[in-house]
């Protein structure tokens, strides 16, 4: 049965979509959808870049707001950010698991280009490690 996943940030326009590509790419045939609590008006641009340079295509990716959502059922929702975990919202789809995988949100990085850029790139590897951790800890370990 194929697992469906809801990724939540606030403006689901950088960890959660980061997050969305990782899992999309460790397995195709997951479902995997994000959205944000106060969903952003576009995918930040660096987060496409850092994305792009592993192979991972944001560049038709948009925010969704979590109300959309709402009344659906996952098996999996997880909350990337602190302000997403306290105020995120209750789901009247049946909802198996309820997680936490934090995450520092490179849109707050200041510095030189250099130096923001570090930060996305940063950010990126820590959620394709901690995600691809979930992975194989829940995903892989349910299909044995």
């Amino acid at each position: 049965m194929k697992k469906r996943i809801l990724i939540l940030c606030t403006g689901n326009s950088c960890r959660s979509q980061m997050a969305e590509g990782f899992l999309k790419s460790f397995d195709p045939s997951l479902e995997v959808l994000s959205a944000g609590t106060k969903a952003a008006s576009r995918v930040h641009p660096k987060a496409i870049q850092v994305m792009s340079k592993i192979g991972i295509d944001l560049s038709q990716n948009y925010p969704k707001t979590v109300e959309q959502f709402l009344s659906q059922s996952f098996d999996y929702v997880i909350t990337v950010c602190d302000n997403a975990k306290e105020s995120c919202p209750v789901f009247f789809g049946n909802v198996k698991h309820r997680l936490h995988i934090g995450f520092d949100d490179p849109a707050d990085a200041t510095g030189t280009e250099e130096e923001i850029i570090a930060v996305f790139r940063r950010v990126r590897d820590e959620i394709k490690r901690d995600f691809y951790r979930f992975y194989t800890e829940n995903i892989l370990k349910e299909s044995l």
